[in-house]
């Protein structure tokens, strides 16, 4: 990447606000228009393919807060505080289970937060006994069952249990190691820590270990990023994801209290991600994309190498044909041509499902041209190419005329470096891989429309 340069005119056009693209359409676009009939109805639709599932468990709970974070969360120190939670979400889970034939395999079930460890051993036992009574998992291993863990928050013990009860995959969140960073974001957690849980995890036969890291936050610079990059390279995780910092403060009270000034600028945080790449990349990562790094034998470099990475809400994934659903207050799902989110209150939550309703409360049904662009996003996002003449196969358009307004965008990028393009290709230049976001946002619908207030983090 030292060849890749950006002056600050270049940077001001490119620093837009924009979204991360989990999903197209975004969650901005959900209504609640959409209704639990909705969902219902694209469920019963859905069990006439022969798509497997995907689960999402949203566990809210944090004992600390971390300044950074825009998750949705419940900061307590009093563990029974999830006993009233927990007995909502195993109704939930009967009332999806009902909903999905059981013939359908899950081939991805994933836990998030908050803090999932927030929980006791017994309550992540009985969780997964539950999930294993309404869904159908798999027994042998074969599935990706992930979950995010919190170094400061785990045990030896903790980790053994988690493997027994069908965890296979786990990311742990470090962020940054240096000590003023870590006190500027309240995230003070010790190499040891890290380490320890690393281990364990690796001597009870967790196939996949990931790493969670954070550029963009205070006082972070090339020379301090590159230390905590060194560190975790000699860990050798399998995977890393390394988010860039969304500061958005109006939207996310704990962010309020991270003083803007100590924030890196636009410039420095592109040369902490080019630093990063090419460290990565020299140590025998493969740069997947937008976040994500993997080595070459990883799933998801396997799947990005055979065209079949995707993009959903826990970010890069190697099952596209899976329908997810979403379990918990705010999660996310996605079931047949539609989009379907949770209640975000503990309340909301649960007097719907003590009423014995599902607790989708908004969403978004999807159309033909949502789809056909949806398509050139994640191909874009995923692969950092499209081949015009396939994809206007696969959608049955003439690219130049769907996409004629967009052409004239894509030739400014052309001409500032950042793809590659004529009528038979689009291909994205390394310079234009740090900017990804802003090419998929050329074949965004939505965005052209006027924007009622910002929702999306900047680009850079």
């Amino acid at each position: 990447m030292a060849e890749v340069e950006f002056d600050q005119e270049l940077i001001k056009r490119y620093d837009k606000s924009g979204p991360r693209y989990t999903s197209y359409p975004t969650a901005v676009q959900f209504t609640e228009d959409y209704t639990e009939t909705d969902y219902r109805r694209h469920a019963e639709l859905s069990n006439q393919s022969d798509r497997a599932l995907s689960l999402y468990f949203h566990l809210p709970f944090c004992d600390t807060i971390c300044y950074y974070c825009a998750c949705n969360k419940i900061i307590t120190k009093d563990r029974s505080k999830a006993d009233p939670y927990l007995t909502r979400l195993h109704k939930e889970i009967e009332m999806q289970g009902k909903l999905f034939d059981n013939s359908r395999k899950v081939n991805q079930l994933h836990w998030g937060g908050g803090t999932p460890t927030f929980i006791s051993h017994d309550q992540m036992r009985e969780l997964m006994t539950v999930t294993r009574k309404h869904f159908n998992l798999h027994d042998d291993d074969s599935g990706e069952y992930s979950i995010e863990i919190d170094p400061r928050e785990v045990t030896s013990d903790s980790i053994q249990l988690l493997r027994d009860i069908g965890f296979n995959r786990m990311s742990l969140g470090v962020q940054d190691f240096n000590p003023v960073v870590q006190k500027a974001v309240n995230r003070i957690q010790s190499e040891d820590q890290t380490l320890g849980t690393l281990e364990s995890a690796r001597r009870v036969g967790f196939k996949s270990i990931s790493v969670d890291l954070i550029y963009g936050l205070p006082f972070q610079t090339v020379e301090s990023f590159a230390a905590t990059l060194e560190r975790i390279i000699e860990i050798n995780p399998d995977r890393l994801s390394i988010f860039n910092y969304a500061h958005l403060p109006s939207l996310f009270k704990p962010q309020r209290r991270i003083n803007e000034d100590e924030l890196p600028s636009p410039l420095e945080k592109l040369d902490i991600l080019k630093m990063t790449i090419e460290r990565l990349s020299s140590a025998g990562y493969v740069y997947i994309g937008m976040d994500h790094f993997a080595k070459p034998d990883d799933e998801l470099a396997i799947a990005q190498q055979n065209n079949l990475l995707y993009r959903n809400f826990q970010g890069y994934a190697t099952h596209a044909d899976c329908d997810l659903i979403g379990l918990g207050i705010t999660s996310i799902g996605t079931v047949g041509r539609s989009f379907a989110q949770n209640v975000k209150t503990m309340d909301e939550y649960i007097e719907r499902i003590d009423a014995g309703k599902l607790a989708v409360f908004r969403g978004v049904e999807i159309d033909d041209d949502d789809i056909i662009r949806r398509n050139a996003i994640m191909q874009l996002i995923c692969h950092f190419d499209l081949n015009i003449a396939d994809f206007e196969c696969k959608n049955n358009i003439k690219f130049t005329d769907y996409f004629k307004d967009e052409i004239v965008q894509l030739t400014t990028m052309k001409n500032d470096g950042l793809i590659e393009f004529d009528e038979n290709k689009i291909q994205v230049t390394a310079k234009g891989r740090l900017l990804i976001r802003n090419i998929c946002m050329v074949f965004d619908r939505y965005l052209k429309k006027p924007q009622k207030d910002q929702r999306y983090s900047k680009a850079i």
